[in-house]
């Protein structure tokens, strides 16, 4: 059983300061052309937010917990298979679809990081471990299509807040879920295992379902439990197990990592967590990491790299990191989420004089981009998929494992 904390032991999160903004979908709707009024005024919320945080904290958004829930259950049992089962769904060079192994990712370019995930990029059954685990298939394919229906209503909000036709970005994104040769929307599932301390300086990474995933359930207050923030630096892990996956690390300053700092390469990222797990942000103009703190039931949304050059970042993509919570009970259970990387069709060019103005912007901007204008024709124009691919191969590129 959890102790009680004091308020003076209360971890300091933006949460709990009342500095994260809260958007209610709730009468949304999930229809191509959701009601008017509704759009419009969601599209003002986003404007303020994005603009000033970068994210916010969407309620009543329409996707059950039984159902997130029953996802990380459905990933639990994927984890738990053996490692010849598993083999058959790795991701591979070019292409995201797939299981990604504790070790392979490095955001930082160098420190593996510990973590299993599931990318899933397209509802194929056939690319789904449906025969192992009979009813992942229909359950996730079920949950991607709530996922990209919001994401559908949250495109046309962001281009109502932009003051643009709010069709802009939803014609750009036409073909979320078709497989990532023609776009790199993802639903990614992940499991972060518990560190268990079994002796002074010696952390361990435990493999399996954790009994503490859903702690968060047994209560409909924001998780303002204490945790401290684990240190900016990290160096090397060191240490596998004998199928070859990180099974211990020891770093020489003690800090384990999670999720190396990043920002998320497309349009935006919704992300549903099952507890308070270290998710740690850099607001935008700021160098310091603030903790996010947990809101039950909620989904955050986060600007991604590709919405920050469509507004010239107006719309700032989110710096974030996990990391490992210091106090031992919170340590030692693990995390689950889910995110879905919104992104644009890969054939989509990505320029921020792409976005159309109305006539006051375009007035106000006519001077100053004259003065751009031959910088800008000698800068080279990307597609979605160039920019997402050359991040791609940031992250991969330093793997032995590769």
């Amino acid at each position: 059983m959890l102790k009680t904390k004091s308020n003076d032991d209360k971890l300091d999160t933006l949460l709990s300061r009342s500095l994260v903004p809260i958007i209610d979908l709730a009468h949304c709707g999930t229809e191509e052309v959701p009601v008017r009024s509704v759009v419009n005024r969601v599209g003002l919320q986003f404007r303020k937010a994005l603009s000033e945080k970068g994210m916010a904290l969407l309620v009543n958004h329409g996707i059950s917990d039984e159902k997130l829930k029953t996802a990380w259950d459905h990933l639990d049992d994927f984890v738990n298979l053996s490692a010849d089962v598993k083999q058959h769904y790795i991701r591979t060079d070019g292409d995201n679809h797939g299981y990604v192994s504790p070790g392979i990712e490095r955001f930082d370019g160098k420190t593996p990081e510990l973590r299993h995930a599931f990318n899933i990029c397209t509802l194929n059954a056939k690319n789904l471990p449906e025969e192992p685990l009979p009813g992942f298939a229909d359950h996730i394919s079920t949950l991607a299509n709530d996922f990209k229906a919001l994401a559908s209503f949250i495109l046309q909000a962001i281009a109502i807040s932009l003051d643009i036709p709010h069709t802009f970005f939803l014609e750009k994104h036409s073909h979320m879920l078709s497989g990532d040769h023609d776009n790199m929307t993802t639903l990614r599932m992940l499991y972060y295992p518990p560190v268990v301390d079994d002796e002074p300086g010696q952390n361990d990474f435990v493999k399996g379902r954790c009994q503490y995933s859903y702690q968060r359930c047994v209560s409909d207050m924001p998780d303002f439990r204490p945790e401290q923030n684990a240190r900016d630096e990290y160096s090397e892990l060191d240490g596998k197990g004998n199928d070859g996956e990180l099974s211990e690390h020891k770093l020489a300053n003690g800090a384990i990592i999670r999720c190396g700092a990043h920002v998320d390469y497309g349009t935006f990222t919704l992300l549903a967590q099952d507890s308070e797990g270290g998710l740690e942000v850099k607001l935008p103009g700021s160098e310091k990491w603030h903790r996010v703190g947990h809101l039950p039931g909620a989904i955050l949304v986060n600007c991604g790299e590709i919405l920050s050059i469509w507004t010239q970042e107006r719309y700032p993509a989110l710096q974030h990191r996990v990391v490992v919570p210091e106090q031992e009970h919170i340590r030692a259970r693990g995390r689950h989420s889910i995110a879905f990387f919104c992104h644009p069709d890969n054939i989509t060019m990505i320029s921020p004089n792409d976005l159309p103005q109305n006539d006051t912007a375009q007035n106000s901007t006519c001077l100053k981009q004259r003065k751009k204008s031959f910088k800008v024709a000698k800068e080279k124009v990307y597609n979605a998929y160039q920019i997402i691919q050359k991040k791609f191969r940031d992250t991969y590129s330093n793997n032995n494992n590769q």
